[in-house]
């Protein structure tokens, strides 16, 4: 049984600037404390195998300088890996280019932190929807994540993902996700009226709502 509210208190959100050579970026932060050591988070990470049972499936070369392909989502090229520690990738997804980093970072023994960091050039879509387009996504990811860490060997049922999407605590997750993301643009700076639209434009765009 999935604690909705439990698991978007226990995620940490940020939102900062960049300035690329290719303009204006937003860098959104998201982490998450896991009960499990440094090399077993490493490997739940970075195995194909394992990355499909909390994600989605991947192929390609696992490496760095190699490429990746999630299945009916966004591919690109490994450029750094620093194991058991971190590892960097371009995202690239409809004709988009976005970066991704991963840090792991042990807190004691037996715990260690997933952070990931998505480097996002500010564009129209940004204006209309905000950081919780892509930050639903990623809460999305790390609710996955505490699953399968609470219960590795268990296959990733799609359908049972989809049906859970679409049920009430699906849209409430959905919702309460957007909303601290919305909070997170604010903490930065943006204009609370406005995140608070992109919030509604996006709950609106993942579940249908009116």
């Amino acid at each position: 049984m999935i604690d909705v509210t439990e698991q978007i208190n226990s995620v940490r959100r940020t939102l900062g600037d960049r300035v690329l050579e290719a303009g204006q970026a937003r860098v959104l932060t998201i982490s998450q404390a896991y009960d499990t050591d440094l090399d077993d988070l490493w490997d739940v990470v970075t195995d194909p195998e394992r990355i499909e049972r909390w994600f989605l499936p991947v192929s390609g070369d696992l490496r760095e300088g190699g490429k990746y392909q999630l299945e009916g989502n966004a591919g690109g090229t490994i450029t750094r890996c620093d194991k058991p520690r971190s590892y960097a990738a371009t995202w690239e997804f409809g004709g988009q280019v976005s970066w991704i980093e991963v840090r792991l970072t042990p807190e004691g023994d037996t715990r260690t932190r997933f952070e990931l960091e998505h480097t996002a050039l500010v564009d129209e879509h940004w204006g209309q929807f905000g950081p919780g387009a892509v930050g639903i996504g990623w809460d999305s990811g790390l609710l996955g994540l505490a699953m399968h860490v609470s219960a590795p060997n268990a296959p990733r049922d799609t359908d049972a993902i989809m049906a859970w999407l679409a049920s009430e605590d699906g849209k409430r997750f959905m919702k309460l996700s957007g909303d601290a993301w919305a909070a997170a643009d604010v903490a930065s700076g943006a204009d609370p009226e406005t995140a608070a639209k992109q919030a509604a434009a996006t709950y609106a765009a993942y579940t249908g709502a009116e």
